[in-house]
């Protein structure tokens, strides 16, 4: 039976890649590295795999923020507050794994995930949900791995087609008509929060993903959140108050639990080794399936009504972003 502790150094361990998945390397590898590195077709498919449970654990995201909001939870607590917890098991799982601090040239790219990540993209989601449905949420950040492929190209120097840049623009039209007309005739404050989000996230995935090829997925996110501590723990007590707190609901304190602990900090386990392992653009594409899923659990959890011109509105987002990865 294997031990537990080899399961998590397993996890820890930045996976071999190959040049399919974006890791630079030498052609000429001796050859015990070249029998101990996994084939292609095992690596990808694990990619895959790890992508898979990472959509499936963002996709209660923005459901289960409104959920806290809704149940007597401030906003900037739902977004600034998740990172303090899952700042603290992931310093404790630094600590427990006897990991060491990264090199000192990493730590730039390291605060570009934590400022994207832990701090821009929690924060303003959450402030957007206190004005706006999950589900008008769900639509608008359905342009995210349209994003995701856009920082990914942009990051890599790459020189995508026209028809690249024209299906991520298409996306991005449909997102503002929908705001638009939801927002009757208006562009809303929340719909500008939701859209600064997404390009957020989509840089942090890109450069988490880069990152996880060295470092490996769970010290990516755990030494982005270590990292962030000190200001999200600041933030927190500053804007701290103890009425809200007492006055919110089981359900809104689940809603709390599930973004501090899977959301802010398990889900990324997998979706940044899924990224290392399959390619930020293979493994990207999985995202296709989260605002499908998202707006089921809206509906289902918390009984919001799902519009046709959402309905629509998220079909062509989704027909915009896979048009992006075909072109590129």
């Amino acid at each position: 039976m294997q031990k537990p502790g080899a399961t998590c150094s397993a996890i820890l361990k930045p996976q071999p890649l190959s040049a399919e998945t974006g890791a630079a390397g030498s052609v000429d590898q001796t050859d015990s590295i070249k029998a101990s590195s996994p084939p292609v077709s095992t690596t990808a498919s694990a990619g895959l795999l790890w992508g898979s449970v990472g959509v499936l654990a963002f996709s209660v995201s923005l459901p289960a923020t409104r959920l806290a909001i809704a149940g007597g939870l401030s906003a900037s607590f739902v977004g600034i507050g998740r990172a303090v917890v899952s700042g603290v098991l992931a310093l404790a799982t630094l600590v427990l794994m006897r990991q060491r601090w990264p090199a000192a040239r990493l730590l730039p790219r390291l605060a570009i995930v934590g400022a994207c990540i832990v701090l821009g993209f929690p924060l303003l989601t959450a402030l957007a949900l206190a004005r706006v449905p999950a589900a008008h949420g769900i639509v608008v950040t359905g342009l995210l791995p349209a994003a995701t492929a856009v920082a990914a190209v942009l990051r890599a120097g790459e020189r995508p087609s026209l028809r690249f840049w024209l299906a991520a623009l298409a996306g991005v039209v449909c997102v503002l008509a929908f705001a638009v007309v939801q927002g009757a005739g208006r562009f809303e404050p929340a719909d500008a929060l939701l859209l600064a989000a997404v390009l957020l996230c989509g840089l942090g995935y890109a450069e988490g993903g880069a990152l996880a090829r060295e470092l490996g997925g769970l010290q990516v996110i755990s030494l982005a959140l270590v990292l962030s501590l000190p200001v999200t723990a600041a933030l927190t007590l500053i804007q701290l108050d103890t009425a809200s707190l007492a006055r919110a609901t089981p359900a809104a304190w689940a809603g709390f639990a599930y973004v501090s602990v899977i959301s802010s900090f398990a889900g990324f386990f997998a979706w940044y080794r899924g990224l290392a392992q399959g390619g930020v653009a293979r493994v990207g594409q999985l995202q296709l399936a989260q605002p499908v899923l998202s707006l089921a659990l809206a509906w289902r959890l918390l009984g919001e009504a799902i519009t046709l011109p959402m309905v629509a509105t998220a079909l062509a987002v989704l027909a915009c972003v896979v048009a992006t990865q075909k072109a590129r």
